[in-house]
């Protein structure tokens, strides 16, 4: 029997369950974060790449699947194909009126119409404001929803190497502001940017209407570092098997 899949699980509990908000994000999340293989006509040519589309359900569809052996078994053998994130996917189709048809002819098998594939362009466009503030008290963090927690350690064990370790606390700034703060200690150079979409996508995508959550990136022998490890919430972000260059950034090909 074929391994499932991550998207597989969080179709499958999508789909059981319609009318769970939580579950639909959920699945999204996951198509977002997920290393696709985008079936194409032709070998792509540099940046520019031509990607089979299929007619379905009376919409256009590109063919992408999570595993490059689903992809074959589609295409009964060798086929070009891209291999690129969800969210450069979706950002690539944005607007063009075209959906994602997922792994096709495998029991995980879904349309994600174009309008869906819009929103979700649009949701991981979103990107955080940079605001100034030295906090003046920390204390364990609380009433933040679990699907926002459990969202945070997902998207951290996907930051291998950029860090360190991240905290989450509640904070009291000294103007009076309070919030919560999830403050990266030891972040690799040039990551900041990455590690903050990133939180702001497990908002995002956690359901919570208007939350805020404020990022901060600390050196090790930061006083502030020592606060947090007193009273947060850790998060282990994994170290990197191999030593790592610094990655492009992660935009998507454009279409012929």
């Amino acid at each position: 029997m074929a391994m499932e899949t991550p998207l597989d699980r969080a179709l499958s509990a999508m789909e059981a369950v319609p009318a769970d908000d939580a579950l639909r994000l959920a699945f999204h999340e996951r198509l977002a974060d997920a290393e696709l293989f985008l079936l194409l006509t032709a070998e792509a040519e540099g940046e520019t790449v031509d990607p089979a589309i299929v007619p379905a359900d009376g919409g256009r569809y590109v063919l992408a699947f999570d595993r490059e052996a689903r992809l074959a078994a589609f295409a009964g053998g060798p086929a070009p194909y891209a291999a690129l994130s969800g969210r450069s996917l979706a950002a690539m189709l944005a607007g063009k009126g075209l959906g994602i048809a997922l792994n096709l002819g495998t029991p995980g098998e879904t349309l994600v119409a174009a309008d869906a594939v819009d929103w979700l362009a649009g949701v991981l466009a979103a990107r955080p404001e940079a605001t100034a503030g030295r906090p003046e008290e920390l204390f364990a963090p609380s009433g933040l929803p679990a699907r926002l927690v459990e969202g945070l350690a997902v998207k951290l064990a996907l930051a291998e190497g950029l860090a360190e370790a991240a905290w989450l606390a509640g904070v009291r700034y000294a103007g009076g502001g309070r919030g919560h703060l999830l403050a990266f200690v030891a972040a690799r150079e040039g990551a900041e940017a990455g590690l903050a979409q990133a939180v702001a996508e497990a908002l995002a995508f956690s359901g919570v209407e208007a939350g805020v959550l404020d990022v901060a990136f600390l050196a090790p022998g930061d006083p502030v570092a020592a606060r947090l490890a007193r009273v947060g919430l850790r998060f282990d972000i994994p170290l990197p098997a191999i030593p790592q260059s610094p990655r492009p950034p992660d935009g998507p090909p454009r279409l012929r």
